[in-house]
């Protein structure tokens, strides 16, 4: 698929996200009264603001040209279908519990480690898949432990997220944010691994998780 048609979708895309997050702050607003929902309404701004932070990313035109960006509108369109498809869905909580701290404390920490990635791969981030010319291996960070640390906090905030809104069909939609991941770091590992060094640092570290994968 041609970059810029690519580009306009994600465009498109965006502010439908937002509005579907906005009506979901709001409805859940009008009931703050109940800390379930407060809560609720808090966790979509959260996820509203780290979407928006990466929005430049995600529609900036790569100045190098793209090895691949076949994954890119699929991988787009499992992340905003997993979060709208959790927000506006009615609320499984009734009341507080201290079960809530276990996905909250998950999709926070996990936003922090993608944001962490992020900054650490610098100019060499992109949600292209695009070699640099001058592209370099870094090892610092996150990035000593696993290849992928964004993609890991990626998929850990949205298990997080999901499991507080948890209903059938934002599991299911997690469950195809996986597959698609997956498609996309094989799809991502086959230009990597042109890059002198790539092979050395992969063979001794995992891509999302040490010791599974």
């Amino acid at each position: 698929m041609n970059q810029r048609v690519v580009v306009r979708s994600l465009r498109a895309l965006l502010p439908l996200t937002v509005a579907a997050f906005a009506v979901a702050i709001g409805v859940h607003l009008t009931r703050a009264e109940q800390p379930p929902h407060l809560l609720a309404a808090l966790l979509c701004a959260v996820y509203l603001l780290w979407m928006l932070a990466e929005a430049r990313i995600t529609v900036r035109h790569p100045a190098e040209t793209s090895a691949e960006n076949r994954t890119l509108l699929p991988y787009a369109l499992a992340r905003a279908g997993t979060g709208v498809s959790a927000v506006l869905w009615p609320l499984r909580w009734d009341r507080l519990s201290a079960w809530m701290v276990v996905p909250i404390a998950l999709f926070l920490g996990a936003v922090a480690v993608r944001l962490v990635a992020i900054r650490t791969l610098g100019r060499f981030y992109s949600h292209h898949v695009v070699r640099y010319t001058d592209h370099t291996i870094v090892t610092t960070g996150p990035y000593r432990l696993v290849r992928h640390p964004a993609y890991t906090g990626m998929l850990l905030a949205h298990v997080g997220f999901v499991a507080y809104f948890l209903n059938p069909l934002s599991a299911l939609l997690l469950v195809t944010l996986g597959a698609v991941l997956v498609w996309r770091i094989g799809v991502e590992e086959q230009v990597l691994l042109d890059i002198p060094g790539y092979r050395g640092y992969a063979s001794g570290r995992a891509r999302l998780l040490p010791g599974v994968w």
